[in-house]
């Protein structure tokens, strides 16, 4: 007996090609590989929905050999059950963030997945400017640009060429703004070695920073901790998140590390079901509260359409620190517009 399919879906590959190469302390990234879905129903071949699954290869705990064949189960799931099953995809977070997109689109009938301000294109999201990682003489043209277009958050990644010279580049920005005018944070993407990291982040707090991201690989809860609770620089986590994904883990997580701040990236960390977790968990444990919130939204490279999403949901939280949702413009064969940057500032346009 055939069963009742509720809607229809389509799994389409695409690849899409970085305009600069894109470097950080675990390689560089040229291309960009993601699958997109879409989703209607037979009665109704107007109305459609389209989502994004962007896996990064090697971070997502959800990507292997066999992705294409899970991400064909989970929509055979969805056609069959009418609904995204939170559920059962809550350790596949690329795959729930790409088919909550899909039902999404699909239901708001378009890229207005939120009735908010930005949504309206009435309001705009502060954003930090990114500076990747490359030599010195890349990185300094990166962050004179910055300085330029008027940013008030700078996040540097670090890790990959001498410390020293990567101060410098803080010293750089400091010579020319205080911590008032200008926010720095780093992002260290678990570079620095146990043994060194105190020594660095002491180092790094004489610049008078926000944060930094990951200083040590993940998965060393008890180092990670006492950096956590003794480091003179905030730490937020990122790649710590990753594969964390059952409200058990992530209490145990939080309660045994207690960061400063936690970055939320759908696509990693457990889709948009997931990372409202992760934001009610921040507030139980970590004291977070909507003035002074002790978490912040990321993208992880994905195109605009998933950028867009991320953007979407992140307006209805109502943080007010500066999200990390300034990748909208890296991909030159990205043929969405649906997200601008203005300043440092980024804006809804509903652009196909």
């Amino acid at each position: 007996m055939v069963k009742e399919r509720f809607y229809k879906t389509e799994v389409v590959p695409r690849c899409l090609t970085f305009k600069r190469p894109a470097g950080t302390s675990r390689g560089v990234y040229t291309t960009r590989k993601l699958w997109e879905v879409r989703i209607r129903k037979e009665d109704e071949p107007s109305a459609f929905g389209i989502g994004e699954c962007a896996p990064l290869p090697d971070l997502s705990c959800d990507y292997g050999v066999d992705y294409e064949i899970t991400l064909s189960k989970a929509c055979l799931d969805l056609e069959q059950k009418g609904y995204v099953d939170t559920e059962s995809l809550r350790h596949y977070p690329s795959i729930l963030f790409g088919l909550e997109m899909a039902m999404r689109h699909y239901e708001q009938g378009g890229w207005r997945h939120y009735d908010t301000s930005f949504s309206q294109g009435e309001a705009g999201i502060p954003i930090n400017g990114l500076i990747w990682m490359g030599d010195y003489k890349y990185m300094l043209e990166q962050v004179e640009e910055k300085m330029k277009e008027g940013f008030r958050c700078v996040k540097l990644k670090i890790g990959a060429i001498d410390f020293d010279r990567e101060l410098s580049l803080l010293k750089h920005i400091r010579a020319h703004f205080s911590a008032k005018e200008i926010e720095l944070r780093v992002d260290a993407n678990g570079a620095f070695p146990p043994s060194e990291a105190m020594d660095k982040l002491k180092r790094l707090a004489e610049m008078d920073l926000h944060s930094i991201e990951q200083p040590i690989r993940a998965g060393q809860w008890e180092e990670m901790a006492r950096f956590a609770a003794e480091s003179p620089l905030p730490i937020a986590l990122d790649e710590e998140l990753i594969g964390c994904n059952a409200p058990d883990e992530k209490r145990r997580l939080l309660e045994t590390i207690h960061p400063q701040y936690i970055i939320l990236k759908p696509s990693l960390h457990g889709g948009i079901a997931g990372c409202t977790e992760w934001v009610h968990l921040a507030e139980t444990i970590l004291g977070s509260t909507p003035e002074r919130p002790k978490w912040w939204v990321t993208s992880a490279l994905e195109s605009q359409i998933g950028l867009n999403a991320i953007a979407q949901w992140c307006a209805t939280l109502g943080n007010p620190l500066p999200q990390g949702l300034g990748t909208g413009e890296i991909f030159k064969d990205d043929k969405h517009r649906l997200i601008q940057r203005k300043g440092d500032t980024i804006w809804f346009t509903n652009d196909l």
